[in-house]
């Protein structure tokens, strides 16, 4: 049987289609309907069930998939544990946040990919949730603060934030004191989210009201600049506006709690060779280039 097919069939199932699983693998579609057609030759049974909405797995097909799945991760791990000290190959696909990830975490990937010629690397930037399992990541990067899941997170570096607005707006409108005084203000939000803020050491939640929202972190910098309200944001965005004083700290005695940058990745008895070299390699960067403060 071989492992081709069999981690193309596991593409399949966990992508919901055979165009997805091309895509994911970057390969022709062709390809990947040949190697499932030859593995349930092979096997006598139908996996796959196909119509014109699409591919869904038979009764057989979502049974062979958990044992196909656990074939394929046992021989990534024979395949890493045979290679030569420190060398790396195969394929590493790894969701990034965009607000940052383009400046703070594609250098480390570009630097992996130099150190490590024979490893396919492939990196999707969003600040969009991204389901790991099935959208079929080996691991993200992810800013903030962790929600309970059954994903594996190591940190990687503290995350500090502010709430920050630009003087033209502190002058216009003056200077929240105090969670019920926010009330009041124009918040710059990503979506309808609860913002965390330390009282002492008690954490409190707020919940601010505003017009202008962004899924994008950067873009809620162009707005607090810009004097549209306040905004709840990591250091790493506004050290440099806070420094020049395009923008300045409110409501500094409630300071959100620390967050954290993570490494995120699916429960697994064997965290790739892979994952745990990016996972030292974020640590060394951050450590030594990104902005840190309380």
């Amino acid at each position: 049987m071989d492992i081709e097919e069999l981690q193309t069939f596991v593409e399949v199932a966990d992508a919901g289609g055979i165009s997805p699983a091309a895509l994911r693998l970057g390969l022709a579609k062709s390809i990947v309907s040949r190697r499932l057609f030859r593995l349930e030759a092979e096997l006598g049974v139908q996996l796959l069930a196909r119509s014109t909405r699409g591919t869904a797995l038979t009764e057989a097909g979502a049974t062979f998939r958990d044992f196909a799945a656990r074939i394929c991760t046992e021989m990534e791990v024979a395949k890493e544990t045979i290679l030569p000290a420190g060398v790396l190959r195969g394929r590493l696909r790894v969701a990034a946040p965009l607000s940052f990830g383009p400046t703070h975490f594609a250098p480390v990937l570009a630097e992996m990919a130099k150190r490590h010629p024979q490893l396919h690397i492939q990196t999707c930037y969003s600040d969009r949730f991204v389901d790991l399992i099935a959208e079929g990541y080996d691991c993200s990067i992810r800013v903030g603060y962790l929600h309970d899941s059954n994903l594996i997170a190591r940190r990687i570096c503290p995350v500090y934030g502010k709430l920050v607005a630009s003087p033209a707006y502190v002058k216009a409108h003056g200077s929240p004191e105090t969670p019920e005084e926010l009330a009041s203000h124009q918040a710059l939000m990503q979506g309808t989210e609860a913002w965390q803020l330390m009282d002492g050491d008690k954490i409190i939640m707020v919940r601010p009201q505003g017009r202008f929202k962004a899924d994008n972190g950067t873009a809620l910098v162009s707005a607090a600049t810009a004097g549209l309200g306040i905004a709840y944001l990591p250091d790493w965005l506004t050290h440099e506006y806070v420094a020049s004083g395009a923008l300045v700290p409110v409501m500094t005695r409630y300071p959100p709690p620390p967050a954290g940058a993570y490494v995120i990745r699916p429960p697994g008895q064997h965290p790739a060779r892979k994952i745990r070299v990016l996972t030292e390699l974020l640590i060394e960067y951050c450590d030594k280039n990104l902005p840190v403060s309380k």
